[in-house]
């Protein structure tokens, strides 16, 4: 099949088939029609000589709805991989910040504890009067009573913003440190970060712990116990079951 070039304004405009019929797929989305050798008015006469360059045709076009489908097909395949990658990160990173929560707000209930007057007492039991004329009023210490824990559990997540998170460079897990000491005592913050998104998603965290566990939580430190991290954050609540041995932060 003989070639030839249709020139408009002294520029190459495109590629036709001299003595068919077609259109053919311009620069910029251009369609030129060809009839018969001619090109079409405004657009000058066939340049003699030209190479014989391939052709470009325009091929069948899909319809909108398959190429709609294809397209959502594509972004929802990504989907699925973007979760399948992110997922577990996620996933891990919520574990690392509700077992570090859980551990936080134990040390911090520890902390107040002992800080409380062991002189310090509150009445128990019913101010009713008996027929012989008592009361049943026992006076029982401050410190672990459970007006003394309930008080404690609704302000003790405020601690959350002294503390910042730390990064394992080896399992890439996250744990939770003070960064500020009760003592006065320097502390060591290399490579840890201190941020208010920190705070916040440590402090949410806690307070979602110590409402959903009041009951364990005042159980727990109703009476003094041992390992009390290790009891109630890994065995009773589940919060940090993939860490039974992590070690306990020093205040």
């Amino acid at each position: 099949m003989e070639r030839g070039i249709c020139r408009g304004a002294g520029r190459l405009q495109g590629l036709l088939p001299r003595g068919g019929q077609g259109a053919l797929l311009l620069p910029r989305g251009r369609h030129c029609p060809w009839d018969r050798g001619r090109c079409p008015p405004g657009w000058g006469e066939p340049a003699a000589g030209v190479p014989d360059l391939p052709l470009h045709r325009r091929g069948p076009r899909r319809p909108a709805g398959a190429r709609m489908g294809s397209w959502a097909s594509s972004a929802l395949g990504l989907a699925v991989v973007l979760v399948a990658v992110l997922s577990p990160v996620r996933g891990r990173r919520s574990q690392d910040l509700h077992c570090g929560a859980c551990r936080a707000l134990v040390d911090e209930l520890e902390w107040e504890i002992t800080q409380v007057d062991p002189k310090k007492t509150i009445q128990m039991g019913s101010f009713r009067i008996n027929p012989d004329g008592s009361q049943s009023v026992v006076e029982v210490p401050y410190a672990r009573s459970e007006a003394h824990l309930t008080e404690l559990l609704e302000r003790v997540c405020e601690k959350m913003k002294e503390y910042g998170e730390k990064t394992d460079p080896i399992t890439q897990r996250k744990a939770y440190v003070r960064v500020l000491s009760h003592d006065g005592t320097k502390m060591d913050l290399s490579e840890v970060k201190i941020d208010g998104d920190v705070v916040s998603s440590l402090k949410f965290a806690c307070e979602s712990i110590a409402e959903e566990y009041e009951d364990e939580l005042i159980e727990f430190f109703s009476h003094e116990a041992e390992n009390v991290k290790d009891r109630l954050c890994s065995k009773r609540t589940d919060l940090c079951d993939h860490a039974l041995h992590v070690p306990h932060d020093e205040l």
